[in-house]
């Protein structure tokens, strides 16, 4: 008996010893068989479950991309208005502070002009007053010259010994004084 399974193993290790059993040409109906179906059972899960959702996914994140694009362009637009606002406010205050400075200086200049015109019409009272003052004490001086000529005059003729009379001491001061 020992002999029969001894006979028995060895002919079940002949047929492993074919090989695997996807090398087996007799297999080979059913293995095509179950390779189709498996195919076209992930064909069907994929083109019916993933692909759609996949597709959804990308249309929905094409969509997001679109509005943000065009949310930034309508962004770009505003700055840009706000841009040219700002620029023209900017202008606008540059001028509107060249007009106040050109203002300011006629302000200046024609205050400036009232108190030179009135300095110098000051000035020309005081020099009006001060050239009366100087002819006065001119008229004041010659004639103080004159007296002390006459006395000088009628001394020296006196030390001299003669005597003149006012008169002629007089015409003599006079035609000196006159030069």
């Amino acid at each position: 008996m020992a002999t029969e399974l001894e006979a028995a193993e060895a002919a079940g290790h002949a047929a492993d010893a074919v090989g695997m059993p996807q090398l087996d040409f007799s297999t080979y109906p059913n293995q095509i068989f179950w390779l189709v179906v498996t195919l076209f059972a992930i064909y069907f899960v994929l083109s019916r479950i993933a692909l759609p959702r996949i597709g959804a996914v990308l249309a929905e994140r094409q969509g997001t991309i679109s509005n943000d694009i065009a949310v930034a362009e309508e962004l770009k637009l505003q700055a840009q208005e706000a841009e040219r606002a700002y620029e023209k406010a900017l202008a606008d205050a540059r001028a509107e502070a060249q007009r106040i400075v050109a203002e300011a200086k006629a302000e200046i200049k024609a205050d400036l002009d009232a108190a030179t015109a009135k300095a110098d019409a000051e000035i020309a009272a005081r020099s009006a007053e001060a050239e009366a003052q100087i002819a006065e004490i001119r008229a004041g001086a010659l004639e103080s010259v004159t007296e002390v000529a006459r006395t000088t005059a009628v001394d020296v003729v006196a030390a001299m010994g003669f005597r003149a009379d006012a008169g002629t001491i007089e015409a003599a001061v006079d035609s000196k004084l006159k030069g």
